[in-house]
């Protein structure tokens, strides 16, 4: 029994994935215990801000680093960062930016709603979306010729939420911006390699402290020091709403070192035979077909894909399928970014044990219905 049961809420299972919606993921004892001790204390927190810095940089190969209350904050404040440079008239004004440099290009196949509007972060930061191309292809042309005197960054967004088809890559991406002397700035909220984007070129990379890591609620911001420094200002002026606590910064360091020990081919290898181990079973029960599927932003996560078999009777819509996994207790919660095609796929990364069991029972049950 969790503490949410004891409350009052039904069990959850979490099929779908590290997702805010269900609290993104869970803690370890290490962390717990780390985010506890900072909460025990008093620390100087502008000294921690910086010095926890120091540390993140150390596990991404960046200059310097800002922790934050989540990768949303990251971004919002890495945006405010680039509008103001840190000017102290600038950051107190914010969110209004009327008169200064303040255009954010982003590729059209970026600018996705990922639990909230991509642009909405970059407004909350002063800034103003330029979405360049189509949904469905973006050339380097399109971003060359939005590029004016009020651009400050171009924002490549890495995510499964993207269009993965048809986008101008990193790479390219990257080198336009540097050729204008523009930073070139990275949504890698969740991400696995903390250490890629940065080597890659990137000049800031806005992360998840609590999707691939499993950290405290929190995210961070790592890249160029005079940026990132311009960052940590922001916390006087619109950055005072989205404050990140000493707790969730201990839990967050203590989440790096933790990180850092993890066999993660391991981890891989389990998410791939809890995926095929779902196929297998879920594909036998009358009326349903499965498959194992990757991450569509190519990262080593596996899931199982579900719909209706097409050569039975079924009586009922995968909709209703996956309204009757919501309904009772334990709710079953999957991922339904493709429901509109009759598709539910089964993260088994945050499942527990027993967990893919009682997801293959209640799938039995709703069939048979």
């Amino acid at each position: 029994m969790s503490v949410y049961t004891e409350i009052g809420l039904p069990r959850v299972i979490n099929a779908s994935g590290r997702m805010t919606k269900l609290g993104v993921s869970t803690i370890s004892d290490r962390v717990a215990r780390a985010a506890v001790a900072g909460g025990q204390s008093y620390v100087v927190i502008d000294d921690l801000m910086k010095r926890a810095g120091e540390l993140i940089a150390e596990h991404t190969g960046a200059e310097d680093a800002c922790p934050t209350s989540c990768a949303s904050a990251a971004i919002a404040l890495s945006v405010a960062a680039l509008v103001t440079h840190g000017r102290w008239s600038d950051v107190v004004r914010l969110p209004d930016s009327t008169g200064l440099p303040n255009e954010i290009v982003i590729q059209k196949g970026h600018s996705v709603e990922y639990g909230a509007p991509m642009p909405t972060m970059i407004r909350l930061g002063g800034g103003v979306p330029v979405e360049v191309g189509c949904a469905n292809e973006v050339v380097p042309a399109d971003i060359e010729e939005a590029i004016t005197d009020k651009t400050v960054a171009l924002f490549y967004v890495k995510s499964h939420h993207c269009v993965q088809k048809g986008m101008v890559d990193i790479e390219t991406m990257r080198d336009i911006a540097h050729k204008h002397g523009l930073p070139f700035m990275m949504d890698c909220a969740a991400e696995e390699d903390f250490r890629k984007y940065i080597a890659l070129g990137a000049d800031l990379v806005c992360y998840s402290g609590a999707k691939a890591l499993e950290a405290t609620t929190s995210g961070f911001v790592c890249g160029r020091a005079d940026i990132i420094d311009a960052v940590r200002k922001q916390y006087h002026g619109i950055g005072r709403a989205m404050k990140v606590g000493k707790e969730q910064i201990m839990g967050l360091l203590e989440a790096l070192d933790q990180y850092d020990e993890r066999d993660h081919e391991a981890q891989a290898r389990h998410n791939l035979d809890t995926a095929t181990w779902l196929a297998d079973h879920i594909g036998a029960i009358g009326g349903l077909k499965a498959q194992v599927i990757q991450d569509e932003a190519g990262r080593a996560i596996w899931r199982c894909r579900v719909e209706l078999d097409a050569g039975a009777v079924v009586g009922r819509t995968m909709s209703e399928v996956n309204d009757a996994l919501l309904a009772g207790d334990p709710t079953v919660w999957t991922r339904t970014e493709f429901l509109n095609l009759g598709k539910i796929d089964f993260d088994p990364r945050p499942l527990v044990e027993g967990d893919k069991e009682l997801i293959v029972e209640k799938l039995q049950s709703i069939m048979e219905e």
